[in-house]
């Protein structure tokens, strides 16, 4: 019955992209779909699909979370459960860029297209845009991810654009964390696509954040990564950025999805009232 997927998404009760308070948490869930399935060093933690929807349902079910962020597979699942009404969904459009492939800085749009979102009501989509000076892939992948923006702007959705300046380290592809890498890749994003006027950043929380913040003025969530270290100080570090006015939110998968007490509730309640403060419950 695969009518059944459309349908769902013409029935699905939307909501506005952001609420009173101009603040977001979105449940990040597209990891998966480009071979990445670790967490805190277990290589397959994430590969059963049926516990992975079932953390997602908790987390969606809570008050503050405000939607998902997955590739179309994640989010039709999702949506024939039920979990989308009044949550907000971010498409993830390129997956191409497999975990520990030759190819990996060649990050391919395989997911949704711009009007593949629209025409479902989708919310908005977002890219992963990590940038190599040493490898010819990147050149396609800015030139797709400034495509991506500019057809996004024109349908009226929300572009995610994640950057990241990288490099090759033997076999791995290592993103570059301090903050003048960070601050380059925020201004290469930045001019992205025929408009920024919905152009959103989503970054890492990186040492001297002030300043790294300063180098952009479109609104800007925060991810949460592979989680490592104690959960207390991953949110530590959060609400601290959160304080900075251009940071709108946060935008996390497994530090929220596979803490490690195994109590997904608990995690998404904690970071929820990080984002959205006592009017957590008016924000959801």
């Amino acid at each position: 019955e695969p009518q059944r997927i459309a349908d769902a998404w013409a029935r699905r009760q939307r909501r506005p992209l952001v609420g009173t308070d101009g603040r977001l948490l979105v449940v990040a869930a597209d990891h998966p779909a480009r071979g990445a399935l670790g967490v805190r060093g277990e290589g397959a933690a994430m590969a059963s699909r049926s516990d992975l929807l079932e953390r997602l349902a908790v987390a969606l079910s809570r008050p503050g979370v405000d939607g998902v962020l997955g590739t179309p597979d994640i989010l039709d699942d999702l949506l024939l459960l039920g979990a989308l009404d009044d949550k907000i969904a971010i498409g993830s459009m390129n997956r191409g860029g497999l975990q520990g492939a030759s190819f990996e800085l060649d990050d391919r749009f395989t997911a949704y297209r711009a009007r593949d979102l629209a025409a479902n009501g989708i919310d908005g989509g977002k890219m992963l845009t990590r940038i190599c000076l040493e490898d010819p892939g990147t050149a396609a992948t800015l030139e797709a991810s400034a495509k991506a923006v500019t057809e996004l702007a024109e349908a009226g959705l929300m572009a995610m654009v994640e950057p990241f300046l990288s490099v090759r380290r033997g076999d791995r592809v290592v993103n570059l964390l301090d903050p003048d890498s960070t601050i380059k890749s925020i201004h290469i994003a930045s001019g992205l696509g025929a408009s920024s006027a919905h152009t959103w950043l989503k970054l890492p929380v990186v040492d001297d954040l002030e300043r790294v913040m300063d180098a952009t003025t479109l609104p800007t969530l925060l991810l949460g990564g592979d989680p490592q270290g104690h959960p207390s100080e991953t949110y530590a570090l959060w609400g601290k950025a959160l304080e900075l006015p251009a940071v709108r939110g946060l935008v996390v998968g497994r530090a929220l999805l596979y803490p490690p007490d195994g109590d997904v509730a608990a995690a998404v309640d904690i970071a929820a009232e990080l984002v959205h403060g006592s009017a957590r419950d008016g924000a959801a």
